[in-house]
């Protein structure tokens, strides 16, 4: 985001003088933008987003999504099938043990001697490394919290609490700029509910330690000349969120490194060309592209010449990335992606941005309209929309649409959850392919899915981000400080 906005009292002839040149009109009305004589309404200067910290920039586009490698397991789950993504951002890397960290460290900084349970829920479930028959105890108090794991892949972790550490991500980045734009003081000693919540701060439920608020050109506001930030000023950032199985799968295939104008010159079964797992570049030929278990009893190779270099996960930036600056988007651990999982989810969402999950919500609010106050951990209150609310709607009707044009909701068709189905609205699917898997699950097509709130050895997540404005982006420009 490179945006030049501007703030405090300082600049208030600086904006008068420019709208009275006539620099900043409606090209509809005629009327100028950012003065205060004519009612204040305020037009950002914008180029373009922001990257957010640890992100990439993924170029969308049309790609066949689906199986790219023979269906072993003939579940007939991932039918080939053309579908356009829209431009979004991705984490370079999955997250690593030490981004967990801190986000354990600030959840107990924070909720630590009121909401102790907070700290816990977060918390991933080291028992994963335990087996039966094999001895893996080391790992369950050092994979986590050794130095030596800083850079791994955090596992342990479910469903809900990858989608947890996404938002919790959201807050401190925005809190971070909103810092370093000089708006927000730092407060260290953010306890309970007085810690900083996008959408708490957006609906006025967040006051935070303020250094220096933003003009307000609107001369009946009654606000004494500044206000809070709002989205329409373009400083805070989206929402960090798990991506959907359509913009993982393109991602991880990165046809962007063999496209020719429109045209794509080598189909790939991986995230890179080729049909096979090690590297034919003559300077690194025969080396392992990816960290997978090449068969049985044979994890990373022989001794002197470990054909992976890993027995578990690697380092996050491990091997070579992909053509779009992503690193182990085959191999290492799966990740899960937003999607509820169905055998035909291929045949049934759209062609653009798939997606099954929907639930539609909003913010509570009283009788007036006016947003309640927030929760006792800082968060505003959510709830989903009303059938009475959509009436007048064509595009939906009802808030939870996981299942739209499934056989769930038809009368004469159910799943048989725990008897002849592990599928229900708990299944979320995961992708890649993992330490403990075959090449066949580093094809980006395959897919898996596993319950919300179970934890493996083997499942670690990335982030998303939505891209707005422009899908191709000017290049990725720090936003420039605010003037004073």
């Amino acid at each position: 985001m490179k945006t030049l906005w501007r703030h405090g009292l300082g600049l208030f002839s600086a904006v008068t003088l420019l709208a009275s040149c006539g620099q900043e009109k409606s090209s509809v009305t005629g009327w100028n933008y950012n003065d205060p004589k004519n009612g204040g309404f305020e037009v950002a200067p914008y180029d373009e987003q922001e990257t957010g910290p640890g992100l990439v920039l993924i170029e969308g586009g049309t790609f066949t999504m689906g199986r790219t490698e023979q269906d072993i397991t003939v579940d007939w789950n991932n039918i080939p099938r053309r579908v356009t993504v829209s431009s979004f951002y991705m984490d370079e890397t999955e997250v690593a043990n030490v981004h967990y960290l801190e986000y354990l460290y600030w959840t107990t900084r924070v909720f630590g001697a009121d909401y102790p349970e907070v700290y816990k829920k977060a918390l991933p479930d080291t028992l994963v490394w335990r087996d039966k028959l094999g001895y893996n105890e080391p790992l369950i108090e050092l994979y986590l919290r050794h130095p030596a794991y800083q850079q791994y892949p955090v596992v342990g972790v479910n469903w809900l609490q990858a989608t947890d550490f996404c938002a919790w991500r959201t807050d401190r980045v925005n809190e971070q700029i909103m810092v370093r734009e000089g708006i927000l003081r730092v407060n260290p000693n953010q306890i309970n509910e007085d810690n900083f919540n996008t959408d708490a701060y957006l609906a006025g439920q967040y006051e935070g330690m303020v250094k220096s608020d933003l003009m307000d050109l609107n001369p009946s506001s009654g606000t004494n000349g500044t206000r809070k930030v709002r989205m329409e000023d373009g400083i805070l950032l989206p929402r960090y969120r798990l991506p959907t199985e359509a913009e993982w799968e393109y991602a991880a295939l990165s046809q962007i490194g063999n496209t020719v104008y429109e045209r794509v010159t080598d189909r790939r079964q991986y995230p890179w060309n080729g049909h096979v797992m090690r590297n034919g570049d003559d300077k690194y030929k025969g080396q392992m592209l990816a960290n997978y278990k090449r068969g049985r009893g044979d994890n990373m190779g022989t001794a002197g010449f470990l054909n992976d270099n890993a027995d578990r996960p690697a380092p996050v930036h491990s091997f070579w990335p992909n053509d779009y600056g992503l690193y182990c988007m085959a191999g290492n651990v799966n990740e899960w992606v937003m999607d509820i999982y169905r055998p035909l989810s291929h045949e049934d969402k759209a062609d653009f941005n798939p997606y099954r999950g929907n639930v539609f919500q909003t913010q509570v609010r009283d009788e007036e309209g006016t947003i309640i106050e927030k929760d006792s951990l800082g968060r505003v209150p959510m709830r989903d929309v009303t059938p009475e609310e959509n009436v007048d709607r064509r595009n939906y009707t009802t808030a939870d649409n996981k299942n739209f044009l499934d056989a769930d909701e038809a009368d004469y068709i159910r799943y048989d959850y725990g008897a002849t189905s592990m599928i229900n609205d708990k299944a979320r699917v995961y992708k890649g392919g993992s330490w403990r898997d075959r090449a066949y699950w580093c094809s980006p097509g395959t897919r898996r899915f596993l319950d919300q709130e179970q934890r493996t050895d083997d499942i670690g997540f990335r982030c998303a981000m939505a891209r707005v404005g422009s899908p191709v982006g000017l290049g990725a420009k720090p936003q420039t400080k605010i003037k004073r």
